[in-house]
């Protein structure tokens, strides 16, 4: 099995088709991805879906097993297949899982997901993957929680835990480094935006030049948009503003002065200024050139780094200043707050040492 991926003619949006071992489309999968495709989800999903479903269609085969005669218990052994797909090799030592937690679970969301849509449309009875309870311990209570605390929630049965993973974060000196070791203004510039802003990659990619507002606040206004030639789409799909500092518009207007290309008929920022390595002259930036930049910089200094790691990095930062986690939410464009609890708080040794020193002020000032 394969996905393969196509163009629409007269447009430049991709499509991903999954196919079996005779190379021809697999029907079901192909309604559900149609239908992710009709209600917005951004191409890298509707791919990334696409995956997951030939995975599981791979299982199907090898268990020799009708996907419309699926059970939860069956279904349950797609975890264990995920791990060790070469159920025939056995080893006398302890074998290494082939997938993380974080990349199982994903798989799991689109297969229920797969199944909730095919018996909405009476493709199937579907499976009975979740259960209806109360909701759970929360960290953070939302407003009103009195009104909603005693509704059930649905929740997914088959869900295996997670290990906490920090990512980490970048200091102040390691972003200087990374700004030096880019060779152009926009990489420069692309930088300081990721760093100051939180801003996901795909929202920087979309912006144009009409986004940024300089007057007696200087900020960024995020808009979604469907019709970005280079494919980037701003993940929550709402618009918000992202007030930034004087220094980082004189990024922006160093970058236009010294190296945007003049006379092209483009709005995007970050676009290619150098041909023929990075595409032609004017063209929107996309994630794979972005890919590639973070590569090489990764390289040439020696650390690890990607555009999320920036976000992280501004999002911790903020948190460590004392920022109300109502205003982070708000700025990094989370739909829920506890996403931003759960995500983005990362103490480590030194902010609690930093707390209980703060903590034994208040008690000697307080005596």
């Amino acid at each position: 099995m394969k996905v393969q991926k196509g163009i629409l003619p007269n447009s430049n949006r991709p499509v991903w088709i999954v196919l079996d071992d005779d190379y021809l489309p697999v029907s079901p999968i192909q309604k559900y991805l149609h239908y992710l495709d009709s209600v917005g989800r951004s191409p890298n999903t509707i791919q990334t879906y696409a995956y997951n479903l030939k995975l599981f269609w791979e299982f199907l085969r090898d268990s020799k097993l009708d996907w419309q005669e699926i059970s939860l218990s069956q279904l349950s052994n797609f975890i264990h297949w995920l791990r060790n797909p070469s159920k025939s090799v056995l080893s006398t030592q302890p074998i290494v899982s082939k997938r993380c937690e974080k990349t199982i679970n994903h798989c799991l969301t689109t297969v229920c997901g797969f199944y909730e849509f095919q018996e909405r449309i009476g493709a199937t009875e579907g499976v009975d993957a979740y259960r209806y309870q109360l909701q759970p311990g929360r960290k953070y209570k939302p407003f009103l929680h009195h009104l909603s605390k005693g509704k059930e929630v649905k929740t997914r049965l088959l869900k295996i835990k997670e290990p906490k993973t920090f990512p980490g974060c970048l200091t102040p000196k390691q972003v200087n480094t990374l700004v030096e070791a880019c060779n152009t203004l926009r990489d420069k510039f692309l930088i300081r935006l990721l760093y100051e802003t939180g801003l996901r990659i795909g929202e920087v990619l979309g912006l144009r030049h009409e986004d940024m507002v300089t007057g007696k606040t200087s900020e960024i206004h995020v808009v979604p948009r469907l019709d970005n030639f280079n494919l980037v789409r701003a993940k929550a799909g709402v618009e918000r503003t992202v007030h930034v500092s004087k220094e980082l518009m004189q990024w922006y207007s160093a970058y236009l002065c010294d190296e945007y290309p003049e006379e092209i008929d483009c709005d995007f920022i970050f676009v290619v200024i150098k041909a023929p390595a990075q595409g032609e002259i004017g063209t929107p930036l996309g994630y794979k050139t972005v890919d590639s930049l973070f590569r090489r910089l990764s390289q040439k200094i020696g650390i690890k780094v990607n555009p999320h790691l920036l976000r992280h990095t501004h999002a911790t930062e903020l948190i460590r200043a004392g920022w109300d986690m109502s205003y982070v939410q708000k700025r990094l464009g989370h739909s829920d707050i506890q996403t931003t609890v759960n995500t983005y708080i990362h103490l480590d040794d030194q902010d609690m040492i930093e707390e209980y020193k703060k903590y034994l002020a208040q008690q000697e000032s307080s005596k």
